[in-house]
């Protein structure tokens, strides 16, 4: 019996915050997201390019969201290094700067302000694509912690 085709799309993300004004003004003013709504508690954005969106909940009390070390989000830039460059400008410091991966693909690493890991990256037609074999030496390697404060441009 053949196989149903999936239908399943990628469109929605939620991200639990301490502090949903800290967070809206993070996503919202430095990168660039769009407010499709927002109340007590909840923000959902549009990204600045594609169709994909991106809710903003609140924890209580204030406490720390779960999960926040396991969960990375990755935002896709043609523009890479001139986005990197402007969020600097803005007050973000990356760890780790744009540049290009032993895997092919040019990644700028961040956090935002609750600690949830941003990848800011450009892969183009590369990341439907197989990774490339990689030394043991890089798949031992572990990206730096990024993290979101003052500093100079990348």
């Amino acid at each position: 019996m053949p196989m149903a085709k999936r239908t399943f799309t990628l469109n929605h993300v939620i991200v639990y915050v301490r502090d949903l004004p800290r967070s809206l003004r993070f996503y919202r003013d430095l990168l660039g997201f769009e407010t499709i709504e927002s109340m007590s508690g909840y923000a959902r954005l549009r990204g600045p390019g594609g169709s994909a969106t991106l809710a903003l909940h609140a924890t209580k009390d204030g406490r720390s969201p779960r999960g926040s070390r396991e969960v990375v989000l990755y935002f896709e830039s043609r523009n890479l290094r001139a986005e990197c460059r402007r969020l600097a400008r803005r007050g973000v410091t990356f760890d780790d700067p744009p540049k290009r991966r032993p895997w092919g693909w040019d990644h700028a690493y961040l956090r935002d302000p609750d600690g949830h890991r941003i990848s800011l990256y450009w892969a183009g037609r590369r990341r439907f694509g197989r990774t490339p074999p990689m030394p043991a030496s890089v798949r031992r390697t572990k990206v730096s912690r990024p993290v979101v404060g003052r500093g100079p441009p990348p």
